[in-house]
């Protein structure tokens, strides 16, 4: 199910900016949807860092066999050797076992999270080993679905301004900012549109 913003943002969008109309006209049956629970939805973001998407899901599916629950307690009493047999770096089992002790000691505090603010919530996050702040921006988008994310350091995202926006030349991130200000408050809208425009499949996070 689609958040219940998506076509009050896309048509906002449509109005505003007429290459994201068209980008959307070209996907008219997809949406952002939520991505489950989120340990889930973080530890996932660990495991394809750095690697291609094939890559990442393949190593995903034999982490979910160590832990098919995909609960905390499960990565905290793997061996990291277990978890290294998936396919996971030495340090990528460590920040999934770090991540695991953070949400089972509670320094998390994943109830309160719908009520804080983006910029706090990533600051939260990032004090988790592996987690930076584009995979705390991710979580925001695809977990607590928060409409206004602007990803900038995310590659996805600054190929496709350059092609749709500026003929594949390459500018500026401060440039790039510029042109997401008219998307305001719908960013994480427009950031998924982009993105859609350069590979339709939708990535899980």
């Amino acid at each position: 199910m689609a958040a219940a913003y998506w076509i009050r943002a896309k048509r906002a969008l449509a109005r505003a900016d007429p290459v994201l109309a068209r980008i959307i006209r070209a996907h008219p049956r997809i949406a952002l949807e939520p991505r489950g629970e989120p340990f889930h939805t973080l530890a996932r973001s660990i495991v394809g860092q750095q690697i291609s998407v094939k890559a990442a899901a393949s190593i995903w599916g034999r982490v979910c066999e160590v832990a098919p629950r995909m609960h905390p307690e499960e990565i905290a009493g793997a061996r990291p050797a277990k978890l290294r047999a998936c396919g996971l770096s030495e340090r990528k089992a460590e920040y999934l076992a770090d991540l695991a002790g953070h949400f089972i000691d509670g320094t998390l505090h994943t109830a309160a999270w719908q009520r804080m603010d983006d910029e706090a919530v990533i600051a939260e996050l990032v004090q988790v080993r592996g987690i930076g702040r584009w995979t705390a921006e991710m979580f925001l988008m695809f977990n607590l679905l928060r409409p206004d994310v602007l990803p900038l350091a995310d590659l996805g995202l600054q190929k496709a301004i350059r092609v749709h926006y500026f003929k594949g030349r390459k500018v500026s991130l401060r440039t790039m900012r510029r042109v997401a200000e008219a998307w305001a408050p719908w960013r994480s809208v427009a950031t998924w549109y982009l993105w859609r425009s350069l590979d339709p499949i939708p990535v899980e996070y």
